[in-house]
């Protein structure tokens, strides 16, 4: 029996070859790098970093966006490297959606795509000490 804990854990599955251990995302089961039909279904990590993002400033093309009802708001999207070492497209939730590479954040959700929440600012949204004599 499923405790409710892990009926509500989110889980990014992606998939790992048995000959040469390259993992991939979303799952397959051919591997991209030496193409044999040998890769394995495999949990990806749930954590990573932003490697790099932008910042949508217009609503998507409907559909598939639906709008939500207080209006369209700029989201971030970006790429979340995870230490299995492979980088994945990802809405990025925050506040502040102008300054978040190395951030550390945490998987939120997969559906329809993942989606990432910032669990720490990375090291470029430190102030700038920059000219201070103090």
């Amino acid at each position: 029996m499923t405790n409710s804990l892990e009926a509500q854990r989110v889980v990014l599955q992606g998939s790992r070859c048995t000959v040469c251990g390259t993992v991939a995302f979303p799952a397959s089961t051919l591997c991209s790098r030496c193409v044999t039909p040998t890769a394995e279904p495999v949990d990806l990590s749930t954590s990573g970093t932003v490697w790099a993002h932008t910042v949508q400033r217009f609503p998507p093309k409907s559909p598939p966006y639906v709008p939500p009802v207080g209006g369209f708001t700029p989201f971030a999207v970006g790429w979340v490297e995870l230490s299995e070492g492979i980088r994945i497209e990802a809405i990025l939730d925050t506040e502040n959606v102008d300054d978040l590479h190395g951030a550390l954040v945490h998987l939120t959700a997969v559906v329809p795509v993942p989606r990432f929440e910032v669990v720490e600012a990375g090291p470029s949204s430190a102030p700038s000490t920059v000219g201070d004599t103090a």
